[in-house]
């Protein structure tokens, strides 16, 4: 089993920055199988959820959706089972609840890959 706890969301003008944090829980991430990944998503109001970024829990190998890359960085911390998502440059549009997910089938942008997912926590960009 898995359990993800999302924190560190917030408001925030149009240019700043904020880091949200993923606090991971569970044998799953003691074991750490070669191809486990974390990613963000994030949802609108009235709007699909969509993939922000992701990262190999071991290797550590990252990828991004192509409208955050050069301003947001996936990170994790292996001895505190945290995933990180720097968020610089943010931008009205930025606004959404983050997720933060777990997959066992490595990097995949693929919500329906994701088994495991947390509460979310919002973001607000005001202009």
């Amino acid at each position: 089993q898995v359990q993800l706890v999302e924190s560190g969301g917030g408001l925030v003008q149009a240019g700043g920055s904020l880091r949200l944090s993923c606090a991971a829980s569970g044998r799953t991430f003691s074991t750490r199988p070669k191809t486990l990944a974390v990613g963000w998503f994030r949802q609108a109001p009235g709007k699909e959820r969509e993939f922000v970024a992701s990262i190999m829990w071991s290797a550590g190998n990252t990828y991004y959706q192509d409208s955050v890359k050069g301003r947001f960085t996936i990170s994790r911390d292996n001895a505190k089972n945290t995933v990180f998502l720097q968020m610089n440059s943010l931008k009205p549009e930025d606004t959404a609840v983050y997720y933060c997910a777990a997959t066992p089938l490595g990097l995949t942008r693929q919500r329906f890959s994701y088994d495991y997912w947390g509460q979310g926590t919002q973001v607000t960009v005001s202009s």
